[in-house]
């Protein structure tokens, strides 16, 4: 958090200029001043210096302004810009600091010469006047100086009157002649005078002669405890450099802790936008440079609230190396939910929402730490809901289950796998059904999909073989594909076809892809009954090998369809046209799933108007960034993340009163079980949320390609 983000406060000149400072106590006394009258706190101080790539913790800054010295300018002008002063206001604090540093260098410690012991007193001659005496009188005695003493008379001149004494020099006891000093001064005029005064002067060279060599000698150790110094600082200089090279190597080049360089490369985590807009592969800089701007004006006041996006960004390849996100259906996805934050920014409510993005990685295989994050963030951020929540996976369903047990709403974009909602009844065959308190989605069920294809097909005469996936690659259940294997089974108009002498044919993603699904292509030429549909309970990500291992199966000129969920639609048209443009092999795909974007845009949807703004916002101009177009029409990903985000952000709204300016957590968890229907205006139409955490209007639409169902 930078000055600016700091809450309640506004940038003024006077409260970040120096005052007129006069030691280096008073210095460092200052410094403190400085950031508890911004209202900064040490943890806040150690967050913005490391969005800066510095590092200030808060032991650090103790102790440092807790030693009895003047701080090196590195640590005060970090120090200066964490506090939120630019070059130009920490321009006075440096003449101040330089002003210090000149006196301190002038301050060293050295041994002085005793100073020249002062010429006692002597009794006036007979005859001679009171003010005739003290004409020894030194430096330090008033009105004398040691530049007259030392110097001679003109020649042919007379010595010139002492200077008056306040009292009369003291006598010796009657019978006692004065005790004699080498100094004293004999009466004036004659041999004896001047042969005094050149005695006085050689002395007093002398005197000057050993400061002289006293001074130098010192100045020769001060000479060489500066090199010391210096080269002890230019040691820790480097120590510190490597430390801080190594600690942006383990956190994804950034100073941020949240952030975890994995091996491969991969950077899973958390991010505000504010470290490098690359940390999760080049495909997602533009929308993290537009979050990071957007939060940066969000919190410029310190009202506002926390919304996160979490969900599996990265990939790592085949080789063990993490490869930039590309596919656009997961980079439209964050576009969508930014584009419902910025809208929900653009309006004229005080209350504001900031974004960050969690990783949880290739497969979600660090779940827990972008989530551990997450739960930190509830405490001390005002976290206030989680949106995404990754896929229909076991980790997913542990990520859901850990936020629900903080009471940290939840709001699902693609999740679709049966009972992964508030009633927890997805994990029941392994548990007892346990409630996920808060979890809502804003999707269509595999049941809804499927119980539509069912309706579809029911007065069909079909022969259908039931492919499906046992795990996903990290070994964990996949629900989503569970669920639809279950329902193809289940659902009258779906299970009527299926042969139930056949058996299924399941494959593992472990063990390979391409090779077992060729096998299984041709083994459907072979089974007792003529197999003319496949009911594939799979991820889409596995369709087109599968249909390219159909067109080359030995009875590929058999026309086949497969039905399939709705992540079908994130295939592209031009793998089937590919395959089928001779007309060798004639292949078919259908499943269910929102309507098209040009069913959205059209007449016969009442809430086209919804959708439309939808498409205007994503395809605006986002902190000089731009989205393209084609992001927010391929799939569905990028507009039910922007339904999701604005589930939340309705809950919020409505959750905030005069009272309760910024609502917590457990009054949006409130609010997002009371949107009634029709309360969430989506872009995919108006809905609310039931009691189990689904929503109460889904429009459904069954897709076909090809030239044959």
């Amino acid at each position: 958090m930078t000055w600016d983000q700091v809450p309640g406060r506004r940038q003024a000149e006077h409260e970040t200029v120096p005052p007129r400072i006069g030691g280096q106590q008073q210095f460092r006394e200052e410094l403190t001043r400085l950031r508890t009258g911004l209202g900064v706190s040490l943890a806040q101080l150690e967050q913005a210096s490391q969005r800066q790539g510095k590092r200030l913790p808060p032991a650090t800054v103790s102790n440092v302004l807790s030693r009895d010295r003047l701080p090196e300018w590195e640590f005060v002008a970090d120090f200066l810009a964490a506090c939120g002063l630019d070059e130009a206001r920490r321009g006075p604090w440096q003449q101040a600091w330089r002003e210090l540093a000149a006196v301190s260098a002038t301050q060293v410690s050295v041994p002085a010469p005793a100073p020249a012991p002062a010429p006692a007193p002597v009794p006036a001659p007979a005859g001679a006047p009171v003010g005739a005496v003290g004409a020894g009188a030194g430096a330090g005695a008033p009105g004398g100086s040691e530049a007259a003493a030392a110097s001679p008379p003109p020649a042919g001149s007379s010595p010139p009157d002492p200077p008056p004494v306040s009292s009369p020099p003291p006598t010796a006891p009657p019978g006692k002649q004065p005790d004699k000093s080498p100094d004293d001064i004999p009466p004036a005029g004659g041999r004896r005078w001047k042969a005094w005064r050149a005695r006085l002067a050689g002395h007093r060279a002398a005197v000057a002669v050993c400061a002289a060599l006293a001074l130098a000698a010192a100045a020769g150790v001060y000479a060489v405890d500066e090199h010391h110094k210096s080269e002890r600082q230019e040691q820790q200089r480097r120590q510190e450099q490597q430390r801080q090279d190594t600690y942006r190597k383990e956190h994804c080049g950034t100073m941020n802790p949240a952030l975890v360089t994995r091996a491969g490369g991969e950077c899973t985590g958390v991010t505000d936008g504010l470290d490098r807009s690359d940390v999760f592969g080049s495909a997602l800089e533009p929308v993290l440079t537009a979050i990071g701007a957007e939060n940066h004006r969000a919190t410029r006041d310190g009202h506002y609230v926390t919304i996160a996006f979490l969900a599996p960004l990265t990939s790592v390849g085949s080789a063990g190396k993490a490869k930039d996100l590309t596919l656009d259906q997961f980079v439209g996805e964050v576009e969508g939910a930014y584009t419902a934050v910025e809208r929900a920014n653009a309006d004229d409510g005080p209350l504001k929402i900031r974004l960050v993005l969690a990783n949880m990685g290739s497969g979600e295989l660090h779940w827990k730490r972008a989530v551990d994050t997450l739960t930190g963030l509830a405490e001390a951020d005002n976290l206030v809901a989680v949106t995404g929540m990754g896929l229909s996976q076991q980790e997913s369903v542990d990520a859901a289950r850990t936020l629900g047990a903080k009471d940290i709403p939840m709001v699902a974009d693609l999740i679709t796998a049966d009972g992964f909602d508030t009633t927890g009844i997805i994990d029941s065959a392994k548990n007892a059904p346990r409630r996920i308190n808060g979890l809502v989605r804003v999707t269509l069920t595999n049941a809804a999909q499927l119980g539509a294809l069912g309706k579809e097909l029911d007065g069909d005469t079909r022969t259908a073989a039931l492919v499906r996936t046992a795990k996903t690659p990290n070994g964990t259940d996949d629900f989503y594909t569970d669920s639809l294997y279950e329902d193809f089974r289940t659902v009258d108009g779906l299970k009527k076809h299926l042969d139930p002498a056949a058996d299924d044919f399941i494959f593992d993603p472990r063990g390979g892809v391409a090779s077992i699904l060729g096998a299984i292509g041709q083994n459907l030429c072979g089974t007792g009954r003529p197999v003319d549909t496949v009911y594939f309970a799979a991820r889409e990500k596995y369709l087109p090998d599968f249909l390219q291992a159909l067109s080359r199966r030995s009875c590929h000129r058999r026309p086949i369809t497969v039905v399939s969920g709705s992540d079908t639609a994130a295939l592209d048209p031009k793998t089937l046209a590919a395959l089928n443009q001779d007309g060798e092999a004639p292949i078919a795909v259908l499943y269910a799933s929102l309507p098209t974007a040009a069913q959205l845009r059209g007449p016969g949807n009442s809430d086209h108007n919804l959708y439309e703004q939808f498409l205007d916002a994503f395809g605006g101009d986002h902190h000089g960034q731009k989205f393209p177009a084609a992001h927010a029409t391929r799939g569905y990903w990028p507009v039910l993340a922007h339904d999701a985000v604005l589930t939340a952000v309705t809950a919020i709204r409505n959750a905030t009163t005069p009272t309760t300016a910024r609502p917590n957590r457990y009054a949006v968890l409130n609010h997002l079980y009371a949107l009634t229907d029709g309360a969430v205006p989506a872009a995919t139409g108006r809905f609310g949320i039931d009691p189990t955490g689904n929503r109460t209007k889904v429009p459904i639409t069954i897709h076909r390609l090809g030239a044959t169902v």
